[in-house]
């Protein structure tokens, strides 16, 4: 069943997992409406009593591009600075999910994209998929919350190497180091990415989300901190969306 329909992508409910799947051809670049799309569907999935689980998927040809280069090409510093907080906003928004989280990775999760990965309590990857953050080859630190949640997931000689490198890694060497659960073929990926159901019962919900809380995946933002920088994103969506109207009617 599918239960809602967006500019970039919908849920869609496998029994008691909700599949959030991004859609923004070709590579699901993050803008600014893809931002507050995912801060919305992170809402109402922790809302459902019905989704046990969420799976994130972006889709066979890539999970996520990172931000939207073209969409910051135009703004300044200070616009720059408020993209960064709002594009961390919306993925704390799905690593606070209060259901176990998966990110399927069929090919890239790079920069903002790799982030969204990382907050993902568990990653299947495709065996020849690459994540990474190559923002340092740009000449610019990685954000999203990238450079925090990787040194909690994996050894902190390990988290330098990758962050100042930029190398991006495939999904069998991702295992090893402990940023992946499982490697699988590519076409195993969304099927395998389904098994982590949890048991379906109301009360396995209510013991997992303390715990998501205290996850080194979840940003320790304090609870005033989010929440004006919910209100922030979901005001910058409301504006985009706005000017995209006003732009169709002149057309």
């Amino acid at each position: 069943m599918r239960i809602r329909m967006s500019t970039f992508g919908h849920v869609q409910v496998d029994g008691n997992v909700g599949v959030i799947r991004l859609d923004r051809p070709p590579v699901n670049a993050i803008n600014s409406v893809v931002r507050g799309e995912l801060l919305e569907v992170a809402d109402e999935v922790a809302d459902r009593t019905d989704i046990r689980a969420a799976v994130l998927f972006g889709g066979e040809r890539s999970f996520a591009a990172g931000a939207d280069i073209e969409e910051m090409a135009d703004l300044g510093p200070s616009e720059i600075a408020a993209f960064g907080k709002t594009l961390t906003m919306a993925i704390d928004a799905v690593a606070r999910l209060p259901r176990p989280v998966v990110a399927a990775v069929t090919r890239g999760a790079l920069g903002g994209g790799c982030g969204l990965a990382w907050a993902a309590d568990f990653r299947i990857l495709a065996a020849d998929a690459r994540i990474g953050l190559p923002e340092i080859t740009l000449g610019v630190i990685p954000g999203a919350g990238g450079t925090q949640r990787l040194p909690r997931l994996v050894r902190v000689t390990k988290a330098k190497e990758l962050i100042f490198t930029g190398r991006a890694i495939g999904g069998t060497e991702a295992v090893a180091v402990g940023l992946a659960t499982r490697a699988v073929r590519r076409d195993q990926v969304p099927p395998e990415a389904m098994k982590f159901r949890p048991p379906a019962s109301r009360w396995t919900t209510a013991a997992l989300a303390p715990r998501k809380e205290r996850s080194p995946t979840v940003s320790r933002r304090t609870g005033r901190a989010a929440a004006n920088g919910k209100r922030r994103l979901q005001r910058v969506v409301r504006d985009r969306r706005a000017g995209n109207s006003r732009r169709n009617r002149h057309d």
